[in-house]
């Protein structure tokens, strides 16, 4: 059985994460669940990253100690992903005692080999984004990733000799065109970040103490991108002094599935950490885009955040699994207000998924007590139908390849869209109405019953109670995610699966 390994970028525990945060960790289960469905022995893992001055600012503003700020954050991140369903193997923390172990090993690793180095700071500090800048890459005098103040700096830390690796970076970037995706972001790796130069690394802090300590100096704290990226390792049995079974089982990681604004950090620093523990690089970064409100980024200062509990408390869980699947392009950010989901839930949920279903299983029971079989008397029409059900899996399957999750979403809703128009085309009432055409009345319900089924397993990994209500309503375990000639079908009862919203 072929291993599949998927992470998410681990939440930062400063604070309840809004609906943008969650997208990433709906985004990764949905592929996970797919990859499932396709036989692969998958693991994802997903977490909370639990470092670093913003969290020691802020745990000591709410009169709490680091870790119980970080407990209580991380409890609220984790209760959110359950609510979305999100299938985790592995809810990760940084705080684990085995992760900052193995963070301190690594960290010694690097310095014996001559890869790590003590130096003095220098620099422009963004606390929120906690990231060192020089001053050419300020934007209008600010951080150019969050737009706030950054404050000069000078301490004693640790670097890292990223500059070692300039030739082994534009080498390795130039053979693997497929490592970073989308190819917007690989060229702004590339051309902005790689070609002028990569600057050796700030690894430690001394200016304040939340973090792992290097054992070896302990009044410095492994710095922030050194212990969070390195989580998808540790997790997994790496030990610079002799890694488990497990490690050899599952990496490299076939795909690492982060937002756009933290791309540097897995496409350029990851790699050399990587390169300097003489670990493989992962299979394929890929930088999603970002979920915005009325075409602005979300932010608690402008009021603008949508919290993934509250939708859910008032859409539904799957609502938002699948606004969130489908309404993200593949490389341009997406837009999400409640005016649009209740366009989306309308429209896509409630009419053409929805009605679908209730629609042909109410007939169903009216025409024939709620007992199908296929009685194949078959038309032109249905050939092209069958063929459409049947393409499902390739088509599907191509762009869930392609990391085009809300094309595939699309293409299983084609299908619905198809369905409907074939009920339109066929007119079952107008059937019903003559004795002689019964048999093809049932061979269009069979026909309808069967890209139900078909396409309810494949809404599986994107709309899992969905799904699993669609099959109960049809009241069939058979799993083959194709058109069957042979199934018998003695349904349910129909329910509605999505109400329709006055807006």
């Amino acid at each position: 059985m072929d291993k599949y390994y998927i992470s998410t970028a681990i939440a930062y525990t400063s604070g309840k994460p809004h609906i943008g945060n969650t997208y990433e960790a709906v985004l990764a289960d949905a592929i996970a669940r797919y990859k499932r469905f396709k036989g692969f022995d998958v693991y994802f893992q997903t977490g909370t990253d639990e470092h670093g001055q913003k969290i020691e600012t802020k745990a000591k503003e709410e009169g709490k100690t680091p870790q119980e700020f970080v407990d209580e954050v991380a409890a609220e991140i984790k209760r959110i992903w359950d609510l979305m369903n999100v299938s985790y193997d592995k809810f990760v923390r940084t705080t684990d005692p085995k992760h900052e172990e193995v963070v301190k090993k690594i960290f010694k690793k690097m310095y014996d080999s001559g890869d790590i180095y003590k130096g003095e700071y220098k620099g422009l500090y963004c606390t929120p984004c906690e990231s060192f800048w020089t001053e050419s890459q300020l934007v209008d005098g600010k951080c150019p990733d969050c737009g706030r103040e950054v404050e000069e700096t000078t301490e004693e830390a640790y670097f890292f000799k990223l500059s070692k690796y300039q030739k082994q970076l534009e080498d390795y970037f130039a053979e693997h065109a497929d490592f970073l995706e989308p190819s917007a972001r690989r060229n702004e790796m590339l051309n902005n970040f790689i070609k002028p130069g990569v600057q050796d690394l700030c690894v430690s802090r001394t200016s304040f103490s939340w973090g792992i300590p290097v054992d070896f100096d302990p009044k410095h704290v492994v710095y922030v991108w050194l212990d969070a990226l390195t989580n998808y390792i540790t997790n997994i049995g790496y030990d610079p002094d002799g890694s488990s079974e497990e490690f050899s089982k599952w990496w490299p990681a076939d795909l690492h599935l982060i937002g756009k604004d933290i791309v540097r950090f897995h496409s350029i620093y990851w790699p050399c950490f990587l390169w300097s523990l003489g670990v493989p690089l992962p299979k394929k970064v890929f930088g999603h885009p970002w979920l915005l409100t009325s075409s602005d980024k979300m932010s608690k200062s402008k009021g603008n955040v949508l919290y993934a509990d509250d939708l859910v408390e008032e859409f539904g869980v799957d609502a938002i699994r699948f606004y969130l699947l489908h309404e993200i392009p593949f490389a341009a950010d997406g837009n999400i207000s409640r005016e649009l989901l209740i366009e989306r839930i309308n429209t896509e949920l409630a009419n053409t998924l929805g009605n679908l279903v209730q629609r042909t299983i109410k007939m169903a029971d009216k025409y024939f007590d709620s007992k199908i079989e296929n009685k194949k008397v078959e038309e032109e029409i249905d050939k092209k139908y069958v063929e459409e059900i049947n393409n499902l899996d390739v088509l599907v399957d191509k762009k869930i390849e392609e990391l085009h999750i809300a094309d595939a979403l699309t293409v299983i809703f084609d299908l619905f869209r198809t369905s409907n128009k074939y009920i339109d085309e066929n007119t079952p009432w107008v059937l019903a109405k003559e004795e002689d055409k019964k048999d093809r009345l049932e061979t269009v319900l069979y026909n309808l019953l069967e890209a139900i089924r078909v396409g309810a397993i494949y809404l599986e990994p994107f709309m899992p109670d969905t799904s699993a209500s669609i099959l109960k309503q049809l009241n069939n375990d058979r799993k083959e995610p194709k058109y069957l000639a042979d199934n018998e079908y003695n349904l349910g009862e129909a329910t509605i699966l999505f109400k329709r919203i006055d807006k």
